[in-house]
């Protein structure tokens, strides 16, 4: 009998730990502003492991699902990212109370420079600056945009990352299969779309691959992305070029 009610227990702990761990559970939240203690509406949350996303009511509410140990990313306009951890009491509870900090954004000075025209055709021609730039893709919008150039360049520079170890794409995208995975994931979701959308700090993009804004930039210019591309484009476009760079990386490294 001693031992039937050990092994029932093993089996109960068992089952506790898989159903809190393995499963997601759905968990809910409220945030709020650690200042004036006031709900934040339209706070964004991502689940980064489970690629899935949420925004607050105008209560500062949430639900989401969650297994234990996500981490969750948590933004706002105005105020500091957060990531929090998705702890057991958490689940067991269901429901938490989250503060964010509202940051100080310093405005730095505006210069504008207009073109001067002269009204000669001839000579105001050449006093706009022409991007050469051919590539007219966009998530969401059916408008042309640019987005980079096709040509024998860009096909040189991940063709190149193939073969040399050391150049940073080889190393990028060999290293990372799982994070790219993730980016293709993020579609699926419409409340992580949208965020991307809106999005231009590529914030996000740098904690699901692991890299820094700066790296971001160095991998969009050696997939030959121009640069008014990398310092305008949303964070959607940016991911899109990110796994656009990949899947020719990958029919190359086949060849």
């Amino acid at each position: 009998m001693k031992y039937f009610v050990v092994f029932l227990f093993l089996v109960t702990s068992i089952s506790s730990v898989a159903q809190t761990t393995g499963t997601p559970t759905k968990i809910s939240g409220t945030i709020i502003s650690d200042n004036t203690g006031t709900p934040l509406a339209n706070v964004n949350i991502i689940n980064i492991n489970q690629v899935t996303g949420t925004t607050t009511d105008n209560k500062g509410y949430f639900e989401l699902a969650v297994t234990q140990s996500d981490t969750l990313h948590i933004t706002l306009l105005g105020f500091q990212s957060l990531r929090v951890r998705v702890t057991n009491d958490w689940i067991k509870n269901k429901k938490t109370t989250i503060q964010l900090t509202q940051k100080a954004i310093p405005l730095n000075e505006v210069v504008i420079s207009p073109y001067y025209l002269t009204g000669y055709l001839e000579i105001d021609s050449k006093l706009i600056p022409i991007k050469e730039d051919y590539r007219y893709s966009i998530s969401g919008l059916g408008q042309g945009y640019e987005a980079g150039q096709y040509s024998p360049d860009a096909f040189g520079k991940v063709l190149g990352s193939i073969f040399n170890p050391a150049d940073m794409l080889y190393n990028f995208f060999g290293k990372r299969p799982q994070q790219l995975k993730k980016l293709r994931e993020m579609r699926k979701d419409d409340t992580v779309r949208n965020l991307m959308e809106t999005r231009y700090d590529r914030e996000t993009i740098s904690l699901l691959l692991g890299v820094s804004q700066d790296e971001i930039a160095e991998i969009l210019t050696r997939c030959s992305y121009s640069e008014a591309f990398i310092k305008s484009a949303n964070d959607l476009q940016i991911m899109d070029a990110i796994s656009g760079c990949y899947e020719q990386y990958k029919i190359l490294k086949k060849k």
